[in-house]
This record gives C-alpha cells, sequence and structure tokens, in this order.
C-alpha cells in the first residue's frame, strides 16, 4: 500500500524524483471517490464470500476450458470497495513504474511537478474507481486477483440479472487475466518491460497527458456539438507519441487487446451449463458497455476507457477465429514466446497471424 506521507514522488536513493507521486495519487482519489450503493449489512457479507467463493470455482471452469494453470494453486480472490481498489492500484503501479526516467527536471522543482501529475492521476483513479468490476493486478506483490464487490452489486442491480449468474460470470473474466500472468511465466516480465521502455521515451507532454484532460473535454465537447461523436479506437495518449513511442505503444495495445478478447472470449465460451444467463448477461452488458450520459461518454473518450471498450470486441473476435480454426491448444500456441504474440495489425486481421505462427 502507497501512503501519501511515503510517497512514490520522493526522491529515491538514485536522486531522481519519480515521474508521478503515487502517494499523493492515492490520497487524491480517495478524497474524490463516490459512495456506492446503500447495502445492508447482512447482504454486504453475503456478497463477499459469494465472491470469494465463486473465484475458486470460476478458475476450474476457466483451466478446463483454456488448458492453462494445471498444477497452479487455487485461490480466492480478494473482494474490495472502491477505496481499497485504489490503494491496491496505486501500489501496483508505484511497482510497475518504479525506476522510470523521470521527465520532471531533478530537485524541488521535480518533486513537485511529480506532486502536480500524481494528483491529475489520483482524479482519473476516482472516476474508474466506480467503474471497474475487478482487476488482476500482476505487479501488486506476488500478484492480485481483485473483485470490487459495490460495483458489482451496482452493475447487477441496474441491469435486473441474478446475482450469482452476474458474479461468476465477472469471476470468470478476471481468474481469465490471473491465469494469463501466473500460467505464462514470462509474460509479467514483457509487459513490465514494455512499459519500462514507453516511460524511458516519455517526454515532458506524455507524462503530462492528464493534463491534457479538460483540453481533450472540450474539443469532444465541439464534435459532439457538430455531430461528429468522439472517435472510439485512439485515446489521448496515442495522439501524442513519438514514433518510437508508437512503437512500443502498438505492442502494447496488441498484447492488452489479446488479454482482453481472451478473457472476454473465456466467459462467454464456458455457457450456458455454468452461467445459465449468460446470453442475457452478455446482451445487456454490452449495452450497459456504451451507455452513459453525455459527459460521462467525452471522459471516458479522454482517459482512453472507450478505446479499451473496443479492445474485448476486437480480441474476443481474434480469440474466437484462432480457436475455430485451430482448436484452443492451437490458440495456446500465442503464449509460447514474446515472438508469438499477434501484432496490432494481426490482432484485427487473425488470419495473418495464423499464416506467420501456424502456417
Amino acid at each position: 500500500m502507497v501512503n501519501a506521507g511515503n510517497a512514490a514522488g520522493a526522491l529515491p536513493s538514485g536522486g531522481t524524483p519519480s515521474p508521478i507521486d503515487w502517494g499523493i495519487a492515492a490520497s487524491t482519489a480517495q478524497r474524490l471517490i463516490r459512495s456506492g450503493p446503500t447495502v445492508p449489512k447482512s447482504e454486504a457479507e453475503a456478497a463477499v464470500r459469494e465472491l470469494r467463493g465463486l473465484s475458486v470455482r470460476a478458475e476450474r471452469h476457466v483451466r478446463e476450458l483454456t488448458m492453462l494453470g494445471d498444477g497452479l494453486p487455487l485461490r480466492e480472490g480478494q473482494v474490495v470497495d472502491r477505496h481499497g481498489w485504489v490503494r491496491n492500484a496505486c501500489d501496483g503501479l508505484a511497482t510497475l513504474t518504479e525506476g522510470a526516467l523521470s521527465a520532471n527536471p531533478p530537485g524541488p522543482l521535480g518533486v513537485m511537478m511529480a506532486g502536480t501529475t500524481g494528483m491529475q492521476a489520483g482524479m482519473v483513479l476516482a472516476f474508474l474507481s466506480t467503474r471497474v468490476l475487478g482487476q488482476y493486478d500482476p505487479f501488486g506483490g506476488s500478484g492480485r486477483l481483485l473483485l470490487v464487490a459495490p460495483n458489482i452489486v451496482g452493475a447487477r442491480r441496474a441491469m435486473d440479472v441474478p446475482s450469482a449468474d452476474f458474479s461468476l460470470w465477472v469471476c470468470l473474466h478476471e481468474v481469465t487475466h490471473r491465469l494469463q500472468f501466473t500460467a505464462v511465466p514470462w509474460l509479467r516480465d514483457y509487459f513490465a518491460d514494455q512499459v519500462g521502455q514507453l516511460m524511458s521515451l516519455a517526454d515532458e507532454t506524455a507524462i503530462r497527458v492528464a493534463g491534457r484532460i479538460p483540453e481533450m473535454v472540450r474539443a469532444a465537447k465541439l464534435r459532439s456539438r457538430s455531430g461528429s461523436p468522439p472517435d472510439p479506437g485512439v485515446g489521448l495518449i496515442e495522439l501524442i507519441q513519438s514514433p518510437e513511442q508508437r512503437a512500443v505503444l502498438d505492442r502494447l495495445i496488441a498484447l492488452s487487446t489479446l488479454l482482453e478478447g481472451h478473457a472476454d472470449h473465456v466467459m462467454d465460451a464456458v455457457g450456458p451449463a455454468v452461467v445459465p444467463s449468460v446470453t442475457t448477461l452478455r446482451s445487456k452488458f454490452t449495452v450497459r458497455r456504451r451507455g452513459g450520459g453525455l459527459l460521462d461518454r467525452i471522459l471516458r473518450t479522454a482517459l482512453g476507457v472507450e478505446a479499451k471498450i473496443r479492445q474485448y470486441a476486437v480480441g474476443s473476435a481474434f480469440t474466437r477465429h484462432v480457436v475455430d480454426a485451430v482448436g484452443m491448444a492451437g490458440f495456446n500456441v500465442v503464449w509460447t514466446a514474446p515472438d508469438t504474440l499477434p501484432s496490432r495489425a494481426e490482432i484485427a486481421d487473425p488470419g495473418a497471424w495464423l499464416r506467420r505462427v501456424l502456417p
């Protein structure tokens, strides 16, 4: 856990300030987080017990379907509230960006700039804390599977779907992410290395991407008034990359799209034998992902959330195409090494990946 009094933006032993003060990010987000749905204590306790048990049950189903994780220990997920999610997110992000080169100047000015960026990051995290249902953090300790109980309960109520089915369905997605990192030993270090490369290339503008959110909001409002909807395929960060950064970012986007799409495919592929209302859940959840008021949609576009939502569909289509063509065992060749991961272009053209990797 990152505390504001022990900020990640403080000067480390090497004397270089970190680009983002995650301690300030955490404290800022904690102040801004909106409260979740009102739930009686007995119902809240029952939801926590249910999620813990379903996380284990879900992993058994995912292992059977994906053929990943045989012999690994079965562990319960960690059920948290919105504040707990923020604490864990800041902890994992601080670990992930530890040692990253900073675009901030050295000395007190650099520390102050890291604190400013930390406040901006905290605003983003507060916004996301109301929407995240679950998350696997491979960088927190030995890896943490987080299930955000108030958001799961709130989404289930809003969609009016069976509680156990929806909770299991969410768990299926999140434990798939855990298996991706625990059953593929090189994946965590590869992901961290790519993020490290991106951070090392980051210039002063990119490291303050959150500072341009107001500008992006204004531009999105103008596009909306003119009848042109925000582009869901491009997040703000993609608009300010150097060519070198864009190459690394493309690899990260391809990997993220693969991971999200694979998990989305799995949560549906288990079928009605496991989740009886899976078809209804997918239909209502797809509508919910697209929903929200104008300001909510603008913010999601500015933060790249809309681009991430698009990743689910593109990555799921890639997974489905490959599994249909060569079976799950053939698809699992994707986890062999970094060279067998699909490129960003191949994610959109799974046939190209098949021709390259499984000719």
